[in-house]
């Protein structure tokens, strides 16, 4: 992974906008406009220093799309990274532990914002830096 200052581009957009309440509203933070800017989701736990995160990264815009199609349909994320990874893919996209500071700005900010979850029922969050195209789920934080 390149120095964290490498990459301008800002983005990403959340996996799962389903209205997961009885009364009709939607009470998915990760969803798009679900959450206010600043504000703290219920998922997270604030003040976490680090986290184990994995990453799907790809480099053309369809390819990123395919690996998100393999989530959808319910694949874990470990075997997507594998197959459709180019960064860490014989890893099952695990870059380990990484601490506040030591990742590309846009990337960490998508990452520590994001809740844990586990690679066979995922939560992700998609993000374009200058290494391209990144699926991001968190599988731990301390």
């Amino acid at each position: 992974m390149p120095p964290k200052n490498a990459g301008k581009d800002k983005g990403g957009k959340s996996k799962d906008t389903k209205n997961n309440s009885k009364d009709g509203k939607n009470t998915n933070k990760n969803a798009k406009g679900g959450e206010k800017a600043g504000e703290a989701s219920t998922g997270k736990v604030k003040g976490a220093q680090s986290i184990n995160v994995r990453h799907i990264l790809c480099e053309k815009h369809s390819k990123k799309e395919d690996a998100l199609g393999k989530l959808r349909e319910g694949v874990k994320f470990d075997e997507v990274a594998r197959e459709f990874g180019e960064d860490k893919g014989r890893q099952g996209g695990s870059l380990g532990w990484k601490t506040k500071g030591s990742l590309l700005p846009e990337f960490e900010k998508a990452a520590f914002d994001l809740e844990t979850s586990t690679t066979a029922n995922p939560k992700w969050v998609e993000v374009k830096t200058s290494e391209g195209y990144h699926i991001i789920m968190v599988e731990g934080r301390k």
